[in-house]
Parts: C-alpha cells; sequence; structure tokens
C-alpha cells in the first residue's frame, strides 16, 4: 500500500439498492493536489453508472501499477470493460456480449461511462451514454456532445489502443495473445511500443512493395512483350523482303498478260488470211473434178434400177422357203413325240414284269420269317413267370419316390427360409450401411474444420494396437444424440475444440500418443485423459420432476450417448448430468428460475443462461447468448441400435450357413435315391421285357401271316399287260405314217423354191459385178472430190471461226489494258512490250516461270509490310516507355531502400531491446526466451513477424510460442513477460492485464509477480493495469504500486455516507484489540 505520508484517496461504488461495495484505492497525488508522473493519455478517473454490477462507482487509478484485486463476481472485470467501451472499443474486444446494450446493468433502461484522461494543457473528459432499447450511444467530450468518430480520433492521438493485444488484454482474450501469427504480433507491437511513424512506415513499405510488385510485373510484362514484337518483326522482315519481290514477279506478270492477247490476236490475224487464201483455191478444184465424173456416174446409177426388182423377189423366195422348213420341223417334232410313246409303253411293261419279280421274293422271305418266330416262340414257352418280381420293384420305386418327394418338400422350405434370411440380411446391410454413411459424413465434417484431427484420427485407427488402455474417437464421432433437436444444445455446451478431443482411458496412453502426432507430426490435436473414478453416473443436484414447474424437462446427460469414460468427462468438465434444458415456459419464468439455488448454467429453448453468485453477497449476475445452429451433432447413430443390427446380421449368417450344409446334406441323399431308383428301373425293364417276350412273338407271327395272306392275293397277270401293250405299240406307229407323208410333201415344196432363188441369185451377181467393175473405175476421182468437198467445208469453218476469234481476241486485248474500241495501243505500252518476248511460245513459258516463282511466296500479303511498319512504330514507343518505366522502378526502389532503413534498423534496435528485457525476465525464473525479428525474405515487408521462442526446462530445446506447444500457464507466464519487456519501452500511455496468472503455478505466479512490481513501478514506465481474483502470500510490493481491492457485500455503506478516517481509526483499534 501507499504510505502513511501519502495522500489517500477512495473511491466508492454501490451495485444495488440494497447490496453495495467498495473499491479501496492508495495512490499517489502532490502535495499541491496536482497530479503525479503521469503519462499523457493515462486514465485519471473512471465512472460508472448502471454498468454491468455497479449502480454507480468512481475509481481513481495511479500512474504506476494499479494491482485490482477482488473476489469472482465483484466487478473486476467490469471496471476493464469500461474502460474499453469508455474509449471507443468494440464489444467484440471484449469477448462478452456482442451488443453494447448487454453491459447496462439487468432492470435499467442505460448505462453511463465517463473516463478522464491526463493531456497537457487540460485533461480529457470522455462520456458515453448507453441505451438498451436500440443499442446505441450517445457520446460527450469535454461536456460537448460529439460523434463515434471524433473521440475515435482523439484516443488515437494519445496513442490509446484498446484493440491492440499488446496493450490491453481482457480476461476472454488472454489465450488468443499465444494464437496470434507473427506477423500480427509484430503490427501489435509496433503500435504499442514503436514511435509513432514506424508502423505507418512498415505500412508505407508494404504499399512500397506491392506497388513495387506491380510495376516489377508490368515491366517484366513489357519487356516481354518487347523481345516478342521484336522477335516476330526479324521474322516478319524476311517476309516483307520476299513480299516486294513477289510483287516484282506479279508486275511481269501483269504486264505479260496484257501482251498476251495483243500477240494472240496478231497471230489468229495472221493464221485467218491464210485460211482464206487456201480455201479460194480449194473451191476450184473441186469444180474441175466434178466435171470428169459425170459419164460413170449415170451408167451405175441405170444398174441400180435394174438391181432392186431381183433383190425383191429374192426375199419373197426366202421367206417362202422358211416358212416350209418351219414346217418341215414341225413334222419332225411330231415324228420324235411319237418315237418317245413307243419307248414309254415299253418301259411300262418292264416295269410290271421288275415288279412281279419283288413281289414273290417278299412272299418268300416272309414265310421264312414266320417260321423263325414259331421257333423261337417254342423255347420262350419254358421260362417261368416274372410277375412276382416286378411286383416288389414296384413296391420299391414308390417307397423311393416317396423319400424324394419328402425330401424335395424340405428343400423347397429351406430354399423359401433362405430366401427370407437374405432378404433380412439385406435389410440389415442397408441399414448398417445408412449408419455408416451418416458417421463417414460426420468424419467429412471433421476433416473440413480440423485437417489435423482427421490426419491425426487416420494415425490411431492404423495403430491403435500400441496403447493399453481405451482410447476413443474424437468426442462429436462417438457422442449420439438421441433426438435431432437435441444437437445445438450439446454443441452449444461443448466447445469445438473438446468436441474434436480425443479421449484415453490412461494418461501415460495419452502422452505418448501427443508425442507423436504433435511433437513428431506437428499436428494441432486436443486430447483429454479420463477421470481415474467415473463420473458418468454421478446424479444430479436436483430432480428433474422437482425443476418441470419451470419448463425443464431434461438434464443435457440424457440428450446422448457416449462410451463410459467420454460420458465421465463431460459430466466432471462441463457438468452435463447438472445442466437442465427448458422451454419457452422456462423463458417466460426466467427471473424467478436464476433465483434458484444450484442453477449455474441453464437453457431455455433458444438461448443459454449463465448465472454468477457473489461470495460475498450472494448477489446474482447473468449472462446470457443465443443457441447456436447444430453443426456437426445433428448426424445422430443410434449405437445400440447399430450393435443390435450386427448381432441381427451374425444371426442371419448364422442362420445362412446351417441352411446350406442342410442343403448339401439333403443333396447327398437325393443322389443316392436316384442312383437307387434308376437300378430298380433297369430291373423293372428287365423283367417286363421278358414277362412280353411271348406275347410279342405271337403277334409278330399274327402280324406276318396276315401280310402273306394279302400278298398272295395280289398277283399281277403279266400276259394281258403284253397284249396291252402290243395294242398300244400298233397304234402309235400308225399314226407315225401319216406324219411321214405329210413331211415329205413340206420337203418337196422347199427344194423347189431353193432353186428358183439360185436362178435369181445369179442374175443379181451379173449385175453386181457389172456395177462394182464402174464403180472402181470412178473411184479414185470420187475419192479426190469428197477429200476436195470435205477440205473445202473445213476451210469455210475455220475461216468463220478465226473471224470469231480474232474479234474476242482484239476485244480481249482492248479490255486487258483498258482501252477504247477505237483507241490504239499507248506509247508506254509498246515500249513495256518491246522488251518481253514477241511469240506466244515464249511468252506462255515466260509467264510459267514468273508465276511459279510468284507461287513460291505462299502466304504474303499486303498485310505483312502494314504490320511489319506498324509493329516497328510500336517497338519504338515500347522501347521508350520501358526506358521511363525503369527509369521510375529504379527511382522507386531507391525510395524503398531509403523507407527501409528508416523502418528497419530503428524496429531492429526496438526488437533487440525487447529480447534484452525478455530474455533477462526469463533468465531470472531460471528458465529461457527470446525475441527476434522473422522474415523468411527480407523484400516481403509484409510477412515480417516476431518470433518469441521459450523454454521452460533445461532437458528441452527452445521452442516457438504457440497456442498447442505449451501448456496454459507457461503461455500465460510468456504473454506476460513479454508485456513487461514491452512496459520499459513506454510508448504506449497504459496497459490492461486480466487475471493472466490464473493458470501460472504458484512458483512462476510470484516470480512473474516480483517482475511486474519492479517493472512497472519505475518512473519512467506509464500506468499499468493488473487485475486478479487472488495473490499470494508474502509477496513484495513497491511504494509506488497502487492496490485497488474490490468489495462486495449487503453492508457496505452508500458513497455519500463514507468517510476515510473512521474507518482508519476503526481499524487501528481493532489491531490494537488484537
Amino acid at each position: 500500500m501507499a504510505g502513511a505520508s501519502k495522500k489517500q484517496r477512495l473511491s466508492h461504488c454501490s451495485t444495488g439498492s440494497n447490496t453495495l461495495s467498495s473499491i479501496f484505492i492508495g495512490s499517489q497525488r502532490d502535495a499541491a493536489g496536482g497530479e503525479g508522473p503521469f503519462v499523457e493519455g493515462s486514465i485519471l478517473r473512471i465512472t460508472m453508472k448502471n454498468f454491468l454490477t455497479y449502480d454507480y462507482s468512481e475509481v481513481h487509478p495511479g500512474p504506476n501499477l494499479n494491482m485490482i484485486v477482488g473476489a469472482n463476481g465483484t466487478g473486476k472485470s467490469s471496471i476493464v470493460c469500461a474502460i474499453c467501451l469508455g474509449l471507443a472499443g468494440k464489444t467484440a474486444i471484449l469477448g462478452r456480449g456482442d451488443k453494447v446494450g448487454l453491459y447496462v446493468k439487468r432492470g435499467c433502461q442505460k448505462g453511463y461511462i465517463e473516463i478522464e484522461l491526463y493531456k497537457g494543457g487540460g485533461n480529457v473528459v470522455i462520456n458515453r451514454e448507453i441505451h438498451v432499447e436500440n443499442n446505441q450511444s450517445l457520446w460527450m467530450m469535454n461536456g460537448r456532445h460529439c460523434n463515434l468518430k471524433t473521440v475515435e480520433e482523439e484516443v488515437k492521438a494519445l496513442r490509446i489502443q484498446v484493440s491492440n493485444l499488446c496493450q490491453f488484454l481482457p480476461q476472454e482474450k488472454v489465450g488468443e495473445f499465444a494464437k496470434m501469427s507473427k506477423i500480427e504480433l509484430l503490427e501489435a507491437t509496433e503500435k504499442s511500443v514503436g514511435p509513432p511513424e514506424m508502423y505507418e512506415y512498415h505500412c508505407e513499405l508494404k504499399n512500397f512493395r506491392n506497388k513495387e510488385r506491380e510495376l516489377e510485373n508490368v515491366a517484366k510484362e513489357r519487356t516481354g512483350f518487347l523481345e516478342k514484337a521484336k522477335q516476330r518483326n526479324e521474322r516478319n522482315k524476311l517476309d516483307v523482303n520476299r513480299y516486294y519481290e513477289m510483287k516484282r514477279h506479279l508486275d511481269v506478270i501483269e504486264l505479260l498478260e496484257k501482251k498476251k492477247p495483243w500477240v494472240e490476236y496478231e497471230t489468229t490475224r495472221k493464221e485467218l488470211e491464210g485460211v482464206k487464201k487456201e480455201r479460194e483455191e480449194a473451191k476450184r478444184h473441186l469444180s474441175a473434178l466434178r466435171q470428169s465424173q459425170a459419164p460413170m456416174l449415170r451408167k451405175i446409177q441405170q444398174i441400180d434400177n435394174q438391181l432392186k426388182p431381183t433383190e425383191a423377189q429374192i426375199r419373197a423366195k426366202t421367206a417362202a422357203i422358211k416358212e416350209a422348213s418351219l414346217k418341215c420341223k414341225q413334222k419332225q417334232d411330231q415324228l420324235d413325240r411319237k418315237t418317245k410313246e413307243i419307248e414309254d409303253i415299253k418301259q411300262t411293261l418292264t416295269l410290271k414284269k421288275t415288279e412281279e419279280e419283288d413281289h414273290q421274293k417278299r412272299i418268300s422271305n416272309t414265310r421264312r420269317t414266320i417260321e423263325d418266330l414259331k421257333a423261337e416262340l417254342a423255347k420262350v414257352g419254358d421260362q417261368p413267370d416274372v410277375t412276382p418280381q416286378i411286383n416288389a420293384v414296384n413296391v420299391e420305386l414308390r417307397s423311393i419316390q416317396v423319400k424324394k418327394a419328402n425330401i424335395e418338400a424340405e428343400k423347397s422350405d429351406l430354399r423359401r427360409e433362405k430366401d427370407n434370411v437374405i432378404a433380412e440380411c439385406t435389410a440389415l446391410e442397408r441399414k448398417l450401411k445408412d449408419m455408416n454413411n451418416m458417421m463417414n459424413a460426420k468424419e467429412e465434417k471433421l476433416r473440413g474444420k480440423h485437417r489435423d484431427t482427421h490426419t491425426a484420427l487416420q494415425w490411431l485407427r492404423r495403430n491403435r494396437h500400441m496403447f493399453s488402455g481405451n482410447v476413443f474417437e474424437p468426442m462429436m464421432l462417438v457422442i449420439n444424440i438421441k433426438e435431432h433437436q437435441y444437437a445445438k444444445y450439446v454443441e452449444t455446451h461443448i466447445p469445438f475444440q473438446d468436441l474434436r478431443a480425443f479421449v484415453f482411458q490412461r494418461k501415460d496412453d495419452m502422452e505418448k500418443f501427443m508425442r507423436e502426432v504433435r511433437d513428431n507430426q506437428n499436428l494441432k490435436v486436443n486430447s483429454i485423459s479420463a477421470p481415474a473414478e467415473s463420473c458418468s453416473k454421478q446424479p444430479p443436484s436436483r430432480n428433474i420432476e422437482s425443476l418441470r414447474r419451470f419448463g425443464f424437462f431434461i438434464f443435457l446427460r440424457e440428450m446422448f450417448d457416449a462410451p463410459d469414460e467420454v460420458m465421465s468427462v463431460l459430466c466432471q468438465q462441463y457438468k452435463v448430468h447438472d445442466v437442465p434444458v427448458g422451454s419457452d415456459q422456462t423463458k417466460a419464468l426466467i427471473k424467478t428460475v436464476i433465483e434458484e439455488p444450484y442453477l449455474k448454467v441453464l437453457y431455455t429453448k433458444d438461448e443459454r443462461y449463465t448465472i454468477k453468485r457473489s461470495l460475498y453477497s450472494n448477489k446474482i449476475s447473468t449472462s446470457n447468448s443465443a443457441i447456436r445452429a447444430s453443426q456437426y451433432l445433428s448426424i445422430t447413430v443410434d449405437a445400440e441400435a447399430k450393435q443390435g443390427l450386427e448381432q441381427q446380421m451374425a444371426t442371419c449368417q448364422s442362420k445362412l450357413q446351417d441352411i446350406d450344409e442342410r442343403m448339401k446334406a439333403l443333396q447327398k441323399e437325393a443322389v443316392a435315391l436316384d442312383r437307387q431308383d434308376n437300378e430298380l428301373l433297369a430291373e423293372k425293364k428287365r423283367l417286363c421285357e421278358l414277362k412280353g417276350k411271348k406275347r410279342q412273338l405271337e403277334q409278330k407271327i399274327s402280324t406276318k401271316q396276315d401280310s402273306l395272306r394279302q400278298m398272295e392275293q395280289s398277283v399281277i397277270d403279266l400276259k394281258t399287260i403284253e397284249e396291252e401293250t402290243k395294242e398300244k405299240i400298233a397304234a402309235v406307229n400308225s399314226q407315225k405314217v401319216t406324219i411321214v407323208g405329210s413331211f415329205m410333201t413340206h420337203m418337196r415344196l422347199r427344194a423347189k423354191l431353193s432353186m428358183e432363188k439360185v436362178h435369181l441369185a445369179l442374175e443379181t451377181v451379173g449385175l453386181t459385178a457389172e456395177k462394182a467393175k464402174l464403180e472402181n473405175d470412178c473411184r479414185e476421182g470420187a475419192s479426190e472430190l469428197t477429200t476436195t468437198d470435205q477440205k473445202c467445208s473445213r476451210l469455210e469453218e475455220r475461216k468463220i471461226r478465226l473471224t470469231e476469234q480474232c474479234k474476242a481476241l482484239l476485244k480481249k486485248a482492248q479490255s486487258v489494258c483498258r482501252m477504247q474500241p477505237d483507241e490504239s495501243l499507248p506509247k508506254t505500252l509498246r515500249d513495256a512490250f518491246s522488251e518481253l518476248p514477241d511469240t506466244l511460245d515464249e511468252i506462255d513459258a515466260k509467264l510459267n516461270e514468273e508465276r511459279s516463282r510468284a507461287e513460291c511466296f505462299t502466304g504474303l500479303s499486303e498485310n505483312v509490310v502494314d504490320e511489319y511498319n506498324k509493329r516497328e512504330q510500336e517497338i519504338k514507343n515500347l522501347e521508350k516507355e520501358l526506358e521511363e518505366q525503369n527509369n521510375a522502378l529504379s527511382a522507386y526502389r531507391q525510395n524503398i531502400s531509403e523507407a527501409k532503413e528508416r523502418w528497419l534498423n530503428p524496429l531492429k534496435q526496438l526488437i533487440e531491446q525487447i529480447n534484452v528485457k525478455f530474455s533477462d525476465f526469463f533468465r531470472s525464473m531460471q528458465c529461457a526466451g527470446e525475441v527476434d525479428l522473422h522474415s523468411e525474405n527480407e523484400e516481403e515487408y509484409d510477412k515480417y513477424g516476431i518470433r518469441i521462442r521459450v523454454k521452460f526446462h533445461s532437458s528441452t530445446q527452445l521452442h516457438e510460442l504457440t497456442a498447442h506447444h505449451q501448456s496454459g500457464g507457461e503461455r500465460s507466464v510468456s504473454t506476460m513477460l513479454y508485456l513487461m519487456a514491452l512496459q520499459e519501452l513506454n510508448r504506449c500511455p497504459f496497459r490492461v492485464v486480466d487475471e493472466i496468472n490464473q493458470g501460472m503455478d504458484p512458483i512462476n505466479e510470484r516470480r512473474v509477480f516480483d517482475i511486474v512490481v519492479r517493472t512497472a513501478c519505475k518512473k519512467t514506465t506509464s500506468q499499468y493495469f493488473f487485475i486478479t481474483p487472488k495473490l499470494l502470500q508474502n509477496l513484495q510490493y513497491a511504494e509506488e504500486m497502487t492496490v485497488l481491492c474490490v468489495h462486495n457485500g449487503s453492508s457496505m455503506l452508500p458513497p455519500n455516507k463514507w468517510n476515510e478516517k473512521t474507518f482508519m481509526k476503526r481499524r487501528c483499534q481493532r489491531r490494537v484489540r488484537t
């Protein structure tokens, strides 16, 4: 406490109408009543009205270390909340309610915070009035209304950063400090203890680096584009040269194509003149030939006139001869048919004779067969009767059939039973598959939310044999919700970090597991060791029946199933056996419900309520939050039902095996009966054949005798048939004689006509010979005449064609040269034509040569030249732009280098100072720790970060401070010492740390407390708030400390009745009595 000579400053607060609390504060003020060595921005006064647990309270902290001590629920953290919200902080910083209206005392419509900050030239008083109805706030600064932005700017000007965990660390955010990344820690440190311009330089460097990266990318892109453009133009340069060469060839081709029609026209015109002369000469020769051939042609015409009647007679004789020949052929055909008819009659007679011979042979064979059958019948008559043996075999066969029918009936029953069992197995498999799919869905959710836990789960399944006790997979996989609507309550009550935790029956198994997955595989997983004594069956503090009047209907434990060890963990840590769940009725009666004893956590239909009772006044404070929708536990699998299905499945498999074995046995019996049945049937067949053989022989003999009688009766009369045949042949021969007479008559007529035809042919031959002689005499002249006539016709046609061709060629030549019909050839063309070949062959050869050369230049066009010239200009522009860009980038890099020097050197010095203090603090605790500036790439300014490495045991190495590697107490010690290392640098007006010593062991807590006192009580440090619910005995305190003791109880005096002197006097009197 402050010394007796110091002026004491007291602050009082009232937290309710009947319950009062008080804060006793010792601080420093100078003799003149002014403020002590406060840093600008330090808190001089905090006034709270209707805020959380306070009706009214006014707190006056000291300039150095302020130790706020009090039991849980008295209102220590309420002071922290007031500092945060009163200095324009967000509710998210506190990690409590998300709405500012929740920080107003229950039953009040508005709350009030006023904070006075030290500032040279006049203190700053910030006032915030919070309204519950609309969650809005009214701000005032130095007695004037203002908006939130004005307050934020003033707070920022005083270098107050309530959102920076290095300056302001509330109770709910202590664990998040270790979770900060190296980058976040660097930024927070810069803001907290660095010069004002350091963080600005850092942000400026990051922006510079991004801009530099953009400029580099642009320059690189343009350089690449320039290189590609140059390469493309270099390639296109050859195409341009080739294009010009192709153009020269095309110009020559154009001139050749213009001259060619003129050459063709001149050639055709000369050819036309020659044709005209040749045609006139041919006409004169034709006329002379025609005059010399006239007498012989007239004689030939006379012979032709004599030949025509004779040839007509010959044609008539030829037709008559043909008709007579046809009639002769018809009579010859008739004679052939009659001869064939006689042969058919003789063939029929032959067939009858052959048939009679076969008939006699069959009669003979039948008689021999009858004799053989009679002999065999005589032998069979001596054998005994086999009827009794056949009857005995029939009896055995009927017995076997009965047995086979019974077996088939049993097999049919077994098949039906097997079908039923298979159908039951299929249904069970489908149900088990559905359950397994639901489990797989839960695993997929786990993998998507926390891949490290899923990886560890796969490792556990492969290596479960390594553990001696029970090991349970993450709780979210083994917990089975009984009703779908219960999932949200269980998931809200159990944090996800425990839902994904592995549960171990033995602690040594847990340590072995964590060494493997956390240390060796570097996986971030959670694990819990089950209590030695099971708590899963622990009864609730009150029976649910006694709570039904408030709408409660179930405890959390009854909402789900879990293995005994898992349930034991949940009962021990989260009291699931003692947390009731209610309905809308509970919500309506909530004011009455929270007065009930033993209720610490409860659920209504849509909200969770946490109830705290003061240890001093038994005053109740509550907080509520909305129940979030279930994400992981809504997929439910009934473990007992699944086990039952698996047992039913095993039973079905056993039934199927029994049925298959019985079916095999029945099949063997059926095979044996079939074999016996076949043997009896063979024996019966043999006996029946033996019994029926005599009767069969008698029937065969009777049948053969009947057949013999029929054959003897059907005898053929050959003599009668032979006489009938002779008569038929005589009649046919008579018809042949008549036909032969008619045939001879037609033959004689044909001979006469042939002779007449011969005489006419001889006459024709004489005339034809005379005509041939005359034609032979004039054939030479006629051939020459015909040739000359044809030549004249061809020449005439050629003349006409050439005339038309000349006209067309002249027109074409003028069109090609773009001339008028009456225009002469220009001199320029004549001069150009004079240098070209003069004949068509030479022109065609030249054209082919030039075209072949031009065709070698494929894929070229005028666009190639245009594109080449355009790209040349683009290359020049790009080179100029790239030069300017590189100059700008060089200048930009120079600026970055200067900015880096301004930022990095002071930062390294700052980190070195922090490291020195941090290492000294750890060394004083017989541990090791260091702080360094970490960066994988010096040019990546957004990747710079502060790395904290600590070692608490001599046998281990330095490990980076993370949220998973160190224990909770080790993280708290590391966090506290880092903050103390920042404290001496004194760049922020105050720091707040709330209950950071909760997880420390007594030794570390004492060491840390000594470091805090030594550091925070130096004159060079800023204001420091250290909130704790308890302190160890015999701690060392400093004169510069201010201890604020927060009390809460029904016997507290109102602020207006508090008297410091009276209190001190009574305290001294009590000490004298003792």
